[in-house]
């Protein structure tokens, strides 16, 4: 049993992060590192102030830049796009992992005999005129799709066809130019001895052993009951989540975290014991202030955020304008071990600045000089991580236009 002051369990879930303390993840190595550590990252299309998965790893990897992402998917292909924890970004070596998806997609297709033709005339046309997107090929075909992974499918046949394939893993995404993706074939870009190797878990309980103890890597620490946390791990319901946490106790992949003023025990890999016995000798720690994503790895369970951290998020993104408390697309703030506010930010691209609309502070909040400065330095960082010279911050004391050296 490892028994942990609230500080102390917040302290080990951002250290692990990177959210605290010196960066521990540097430049596209760092990128590809921490994409390792936490299994996937959450990839979302919409674009107020970065895609959610630019902004997880804006917040903890120093010196990132949109194009370091870029490279590793759609260049290096070190990292590759397919759903994980719904869309994600997840380690090319990771994709035998998830030959049965793929094999459950085939299976799906066998109902849809016209589906068969059409992947066929797709792949022609892949093969003879490059990477398509769904608006470069007419296919002159009439059925309605539902896929078996994660798309509702529809009446856009082409696109129908498009993410089948994608979901089978004969196609993967080559690119994309804003939302829009571009699709190729998967063995001209992943190793053969990658794209055919066999699942190395054949048994559906070593499957979802792998998938609860890579989340619970990717959060930090996470305790047994329903959550966010493991969506679209297929048959986890709670007896089989039961059994998959005894077994991994019984292997010792992890360990039971007793943190005070929780009820319910938390679980964490045992690989992060020594980060966990640093941060019980009481480490001082350098404070970093942070914007941080809405579909952050760390915020995957947010009953369980708001029992540590006392912060209570939602992303309110799809509220209805007259129920949001705050905006459309707000941020966490971190400062520290804390989250300290909220903050809506829009970058403006065609003009080059970034407009922070609004910063909610939490009760109790000390305005300090301190803060101020670190507060400064993150929305700087910010702007340059979104191409924006200038910093706007209406009815604030805070210089109301700030100028961005992006040389730098």
């Amino acid at each position: 049993m490892i028994n942990l002051t609230n500080r102390q369990a917040r302290q080990f879930m951002l250290l692990k992060h990177g959210l605290l303390g010196e960066y521990k993840f540097i430049g596209k190595q760092g990128v590809l590192d921490f994409v390792r550590q936490a299994g996937c990252v959450q990839y979302d299309p919409i674009d107020v102030c970065g895609k959610n998965s630019e902004l997880v790893l804006q917040s903890r990897v120093k010196g990132f830049s949109k194009g370091m992402l870029d490279e590793l998917l759609y260049v290096e292909r070190r990292l590759v796009d397919y759903p994980d924890k719904q869309l994600a970004i997840i380690p090319v070596e990771d994709w035998p992992y998830f030959e049965r998806y793929r094999q459950a997609a085939r299976r799906h297709a066998e109902h849809y005999p016209e589906m068969q033709a059409l992947t066929e005339q797709v792949r022609t046309h892949i093969l003879n005129h490059g990477p398509i997107g769904s608006d470069d090929l007419q296919l002159d075909a009439e059925f309605t799709w539902r896929s078996a992974i994660h798309w509702s499918g529809g009446n856009n046949v082409t696109r129908s066809v498009l993410e089948q394939m994608y979901s089978t893993g004969d196609l993967i995404i080559h690119h994309k130019n804003r939302t829009r993706k571009y699709y190729d074939i998967a063995e001209k870009h992943i190793e053969a001895n990658l794209l055919n190797t066999p699942d190395p878990l054949v048994s559906e309980l070593e499957h979802q052993k792998w998938r609860v103890l890579r989340r619970i890597g990717a959060v930090g620490l996470l305790w047994n009951r329903a959550s966010d946390a493991w969506l679209n791990i297929w048959g986890l319901k709670s007896e089989e989540r039961k059994e998959v946490f005894q077994q991994l106790l019984i292997e010792d992949k992890i360990a039971a975290v007793s943190v005070e003023h929780l009820k319910e025990m938390l679980y964490c890999c045992t690989e992060d014991l020594p980060l966990i016995e640093a941060v019980l000798s009481n480490p001082e720690l350098k404070y970093r202030c942070e914007l941080v994503a809405p579909l952050d790895n760390m915020l995957w369970d947010r009953k369980l955020i708001n029992q540590l951290f006392g912060f209570d998020y939602t992303w309110e993104i799809y509220t209805p304008v007259t129920k949001r408390k705050f905006g459309y697309y707000v941020l966490p703030l971190l400062y520290g071990d804390s989250f300290i506010g909220r903050v809506e930010v829009i970058a403006e691209r065609k003009t080059g600045m970034l407009v922070v609309k609004n910063i909610w502070y939490e009760h109790g909040v000390k305005q300090s000089k301190k803060l101020q400065t670190a507060l400064d330095d993150c929305l700087k960082k910010f702007a340059k991580f979104n191409g924006c010279e200038t910093i706007s911050i209406p009815d604030s004391d805070i210089p109301s236009s700030t100028r961005i050296d992006n040389s730098k």
